[in-house]
């Protein structure tokens, strides 16, 4: 599909992001929008639900400044899974119905300090089009196996070293998360060479340690590879699941696991939880950030509603 086309010179893109406190989250978005838009050509904002700028309004009011002929936004999510943000919070903020009801609040009476109750209603006369997010991808596989490879070369042990995979999701109040690590795990399992598994750093069951733990009672390892399934770096893959992994510096990228150091639990995921029985190397890669597999993916998605347009108005 020709992104140039006539269809598509009046449309844009919003690259939608949960948002962090922590700049290199948005340094990896930056990336993604400057990726994407030299594949596809079209004109592109990243708009964050809550934290940093621009906002989803804010991106919207970008994006007509700079193409006033725009009648059409597509707004893409880059989350792996859908779950309250993409079903709830992001067609809210855009000013569209949510596709299901919350379960934070049934009734849909947000408190007066909540983000969704404070945003600013997006102002845009044309339409906007809510895409899913990104799902169990199969090209996914190639960017796990790859941060799989990258770390293993750090690794202190021999190749022929006794090595397990976790593949750890985020976790959701709703079902869609734990069907889609479920779905890529799945994949994963039937091309993978090493025993693996996949955990949840919250709100879902099995948890990172129970997912360990698990795993080392039906293998013997030295070595084990936790992949943060993660769009880009933020609080949970610097901090929470390093935390829980028992892990010190984030700098490095390859930790032997420390039984006797204390763990700092700062944030609140992960009070309670069993301890890790494993005194081999853990090694923790980066997440999927502004690779160009997942920049593939993107252009591949909004392609399929660039053809699906171009279709709709030649018939």
């Amino acid at each position: 599909m020709d992104t140039n086309s006539k269809s598509s010179n009046n449309i844009a893109v919003v690259l939608v992001s949960h948002g962090s406190s922590l700049p290199y989250a948005e340094k990896t978005f930056s990336e993604i929008k400057d990726k994407f838009i030299e594949a596809t050509g079209l004109p592109t904002e990243v708009g964050y639900m809550k934290v940093a700028e621009p906002s989803i309004s804010g991106a919207v009011d970008y994006l007509k400044a700079e193409n006033p002929e725009v009648d059409k936004i597509f707004a893409l999510p880059v989350f792996l899974a859908p779950g309250i943000h993409t079903n709830i919070d992001i067609p809210i903020l855009l000013g569209l119905e949510p596709l299901e009801a919350d379960p934070r609040c049934p009734d849909g009476n947000y408190p007066d300090d909540h983000y969704l109750s404070i945003a600013d209603d997006v102002d845009f006369d044309g339409e906007i089009e809510l895409i899913e997010p990104i799902g169990a991808h199969e090209a996914i596989l190639d960017v796990i196996n790859k941060r799989i490879e990258e770390v293993l070369t750090d690794s202190e042990l021999e190749d022929s070293a006794k090595t397990g995979i976790l593949l750890v999701s985020h976790g959701s109040r709703l079902n869609y998360n734990k069907e889609f690590i479920s779905a890529v795990h799945r994949m994963f399992d039937e091309i993978c060479e090493y025993p693996n598994t996949y955990g949840f750093m919250e709100l879902v069951e099995p948890n990172i340690p129970t997912s360990i733990n698990t795993l080392l009672e039906d293998n013997e390892l030295d070595r084990l590879v936790v992949v943060p399934v993660f769009i880009a770096p933020g609080v949970h893959t610097t901090s929470d699941i390093p935390t829980i992994l028992g892990l010190k510096e984030m700098e490095e990228h390859h930790h032997h696991h420390d039984h006797e150091h204390e763990h700092d639990h700062g944030h609140h995921h992960h009070h309670d939880l069993e301890p890790i029985e494993f005194d081999g190397e853990i090694l923790y890669p980066e997440p999927i950030g502004a690779d160009d597999i997942l920049i593939e993916i993107l252009k591949e998605k909004i392609e399929e509603k660039l053809w699906l347009t171009d279709k709709f108005l030649h018939t």
